[in-house]
Parts: C-alpha cells; structure tokens; sequence
C-alpha cells in the first residue's frame, strides 16, 4: 500500500471514530431527555409552624413525602433557623397548602398531591394513660370540687362588697 492510501485510511478510521461518539452522545442525550422527562422536578414550598418564614427547594416529581419532609428538616436546620426541631422525620406531619384538613402520606409521591405549597407541623402526642396518672386524676377531682366551691364563694362575696 501507498503512503497515500494508509493515509486515507486513518483519516477514516478517526472520521469513522468521530461519528461513532456523536452517535453516542446523541443516544446518551436521548436518554437524558426521556430521564428528564419522568424525573420533573419542582420548586415547593414548606412553611414550618413557628418559623418565621417558608424553605424553598426543589424536589422530584416522585420523591415520596417522608423525604421531602426529611429534606426539609435538614434543610431547616442547615439555616440555623429557631425552634430547633430535630432530625425524626416520623414526628412531623405535611399537609397540603390547597387541600383539604388531611395530611399527607408518607408513603405516596409529592407530585401526586398537585400543590407546591406545603405546611409542615410535629404531630401532637397522644398522652398513655398509666394506673399512677389516673390515680392522680381522681384524686384531684375531690379535692378540685373543693377549690371550685371555695373560689366561687370568695369571688360572689368580693363581688358584691
């Protein structure tokens, strides 16, 4: 073979290497594309009951809702801001700003709820009742009727002075 028809054949073979990796590149932004799509992310909004202003960040359409929660204590405590509220997501609850009274499930999407503003706030614990507690309650409550009786005296009579 000639020097010229070796050169030509490199000349090719790099060609030939430079339309396989546009080939590539187009495949691979092709599949991009298709991952954007099903992965649409968002802005939300949280506001945190007693902070004084809402987080802003964005999340995927089928992130669930525990971790927007998640993401949003982190976020909290990332800006330094007051109360401190921890780090169990499990104790905090996420309703829809549009919706109804209903909190969001933990398990489901956040693009499944529709809205983009949130509101997060600590579930409220339900106290157990013990025999020592009960104990105490009854006991108050002779000792309450009492005080009752004796506060509703005192006041008629200052009253009418």
């Amino acid at each position: 073979m000639s020097a010229k028809a070796m050169n030509l054949k490199m000349k090719r073979t790099i060609s030939e290497k430079m339309m396989m990796r546009k080939q590539r590149k187009k495949k691979g932004s092709s599949d991009k594309d298709q991952m954007n799509a099903k992965n649409t992310r968002f802005l939300v909004t949280v506001n945190v009951l007693g902070s004084a202003g809402p987080l802003r960040f964005l999340v995927n359409e089928n992130d669930l809702v525990g971790g927007v929660i998640d993401a949003s204590l982190k976020r909290y405590a990332h800006e330094g801001r007051l109360p401190a509220l921890g780090s169990a997501s499990g104790n905090f609850l996420l309703y829809s700003a549009n919706a109804g009274a209903d909190a969001l499930n933990a398990t489901y999407t956040i693009g499944s709820s529709g809205g983009r503003v949130f509101i997060m706030c600590k579930k409220v614990a339900q106290p157990s009742m013990t025999d020592a507690r009960s104990e105490m309650i009854s006991r108050k409550g002779v000792n309450g009727k009492w005080k009752a009786w004796l506060n509703k005296s005192l006041t008629l009579k200052i009253l009418s002075h």
